[in-house]
């Protein structure tokens, strides 16, 4: 076995080689479970207010209750989530997932079409909205299956003086709500009062069910939804629990929430597994404002962190940050994007604890290696596979390399996605032989440590979010003043990539600035170009096909980027 997967003689001591995914058969499980274990302790903490574990379960069954008995969702229906990480987005999330409705993460920075594009695809019946971009939805509700709309504001359930204040601020200081008009909307306060008149009746969920459709460009490039089963992100849980179980205390445990809860990382890591181990989840609504941020973090002696390398990277060049009191911390997890070396080694250097890198994909709920938290973890290496996952490097002819060559990541667990919604030739692309193709490409050392060493194609990764060349184009293309274009990754020391489009101008009056002002308008932040190059022509294939390789190769001879 050891000589098949090298990876299993380097496990911390007492972590299983495989974990019985089948001993819980929801999510829901999971979820009432910990609330009963835990139900004094505070479960969510954001902006000051505080809930208990027994708080949140009541709130969500209140939330399910209205679901079911109100609006009448049914098991399998579809529900979207569109708000940044407050305190209404576990309570909806597992309001949901108690009434058997699916839940669709989306992101609240998305454009019109982009909105369109998911709802449409999921078929989703429902909205959970903040009201911060409520305004986008109204343009969007008329072309959509939506025939309920759900709106939060940020200081709803922090209540008093402070919530009043906090959305009064928001509203009409800040001017951060612009003006929109939904016909018959509901506010989430007056669904939780709706559904809390109400007995919820329980669902009959199997560990098959769907419980996310999470979406993603997958592997091969068009946003589609993952579908996330119970029994997926149940075997993630238990297969991550297992591997930090030697750092959890019975209870005192602090995780810091700045990734978004939409972001299949902190959905699953946590949202759902730190709810599961009884830690105290400190959410951070904007992490962005890197004073707030800081200063939030100095309020807390936090156990556990969660972030992307951008984020590590911008902490650790606050003034303030070295300052904190790094006493309890345990570890800080990176994922999502490449943690840099010498990211790694100032945070380490500045908090005494490590920076451990991990890997997965949306496509597999998403963890599929971590670095072990004994102390043997390696600066460098996304760590070792998790219990009961086989992980393989495959060459394009599909035959195993050796050890130390490159080749596809290829993954095999119970945590592997179902398939993508409604899209069976993507999903028969992804998989071989039963094995998910990752599209990234690494390298194993002898010991089993895996290694991430360039990615497969022209996928472009932007501060932890995979971004398509072919997404990009297909709505500049539509722009009446472009012939063509192609979009390449460039390296950004900010966001480990930024896009560049090179394009082919169809009336001479095109400007940067024109076309920068089209992009705000149709696409989401991490996709705008951060670099426009008009080009007289690109180079082609013989078939005609934009060769984009080509123009990155020239690109990179005669630029340099910081």
């Amino acid at each position: 076995m050891e000589d098949k997967y090298p990876w299993l003689q380097r496990y911390p001591e007492g972590i299983p080689h495989s974990i019985n995914s089948d001993q819980y058969d929801s999510l829901v499980d999971v979820i009432r479970e910990s609330a009963e274990k835990h139900n004094s302790q505070v479960a969510f903490e954001n902006i000051g207010k505080q809930m208990t574990y027994s708080e949140i379960d009541s709130l969500s069954d209140d939330f399910a209750s209205f679901l079911q008995n109100e609006i009448k969702l049914q098991k399998g229906d579809r529900m979207a989530l569109q708000m940044p990480n407050i305190l209404q987005y576990p309570i909806a999330m597992f309001g949901a997932l108690k009434a058997g409705v699916i839940v669709v993460n989306t992101n609240p920075l998305y454009t019109r079409p982009e909105m369109e594009h998911q709802f449409n695809d999921a078929g989703v019946k429902a909205i959970v909205i903040l009201a911060n971009f409520a305004y986008n939805l109204e343009g969007t509700l008329k072309n959509t299956s939506i025939e309920h709309v759900i709106i939060t504001e940020i200081g709803d359930l922090i209540g008093g003086l402070k919530g009043s204040l906090i959305n009064f601020v928001v509203k009409r200081i800040k001017k951060m709500v612009p003006s929109y008009s939904i016909s018959g909307a509901l506010s989430f306060k007056e669904c939780l009062a709706k559904g809390a008149r109400h007995q919820l009746k329980r669902v009959e969920i199997k560990s098959d069910d769907l419980a996310f459709l999470q979406y993603t460009g997958g592997t091969t490039g068009i946003s589609k939804g993952a579908m996330l089963t119970h029994r997926n992100v149940i075997s993630n849980i238990i297969q991550v629990r297992a591997w930090i179980s030697n750092l959890m205390t019975k209870d005192g445990e602090i995780m810091i929430t700045a990734l978004p809860l939409y972001h299949i990382f902190a959905l699953v890591v946590n949202g759902l597994i730190m709810y599961a181990l009884g830690a105290k989840n400190v959410l951070i609504t904007n992490p962005r404002d890197m004073d707030g941020f800081v200063k939030e973090l100095s309020k807390h002696k936090f156990s556990m962190i969660t972030g992307v390398n951008t984020l590590y990277n911008g902490l650790l060049n606050h003034p303030k940050f070295s300052s904190l009191d790094f006493s309890k911390l345990k570890f800080a997890a990176g994922g999502g994007m490449a943690v840099q070396k010498v990211v790694a080694e100032k945070w380490k250097e500045v908090t005494g604890q490590p920076l451990l890198e991990g890997y997965g994909l949306t496509e597999t709920s998403p963890v599929l290696t971590f670095n072990p938290t004994n102390g043997n973890d390696r600066i460098g290496t996304i760590g070792l596979p998790v219990p009961s996952t086989e992980l393989k490097l495959l060459d394009d002819e599909g035959n195993e390399v050796a050890v130390g060559e490159r080749g596809e990541i290829c993954a095999k667990g119970p945590q592997v996605m179902k398939g993508y919604w409604q899209r069976q030739e993507e999903t028969d692309e992804a998989f071989i032989n039963g094995w998910l193709r990752t599209g990234d490409i690494g390298t194993m050392d002898e010991d089993g440590f895996f290694r991430i060493v360039d990615r497969k194609k022209e996928m472009i990764l932007v501060s932890g979010f995979n971004v398509y060349p072919n997404d990009i184009e297909n709505v500049i293309a539509s722009h009446p003043k472009v012939l063509e274009l192609g979009t390449v990754g460039v390296p950004d020391s900010k966001s480990n990539e930024a896009v560049k489009i090179f394009v082919v101008k169809k009336d001479d009056s095109l400007t940067e600035d024109e076309l920068k002002a089209y992009c705000k308008e149709n696409l989401t932040g991490y996709k705008r170009p951060k670099y426009i190059e008009f080009v007289k022509e690109l180079p082609k294939s013989n078939v005609g096909k934009v060769l984009r390789r080509t123009l990155k190769e020239e690109d990179a001879k005669t630029n340099t980027y910081s």
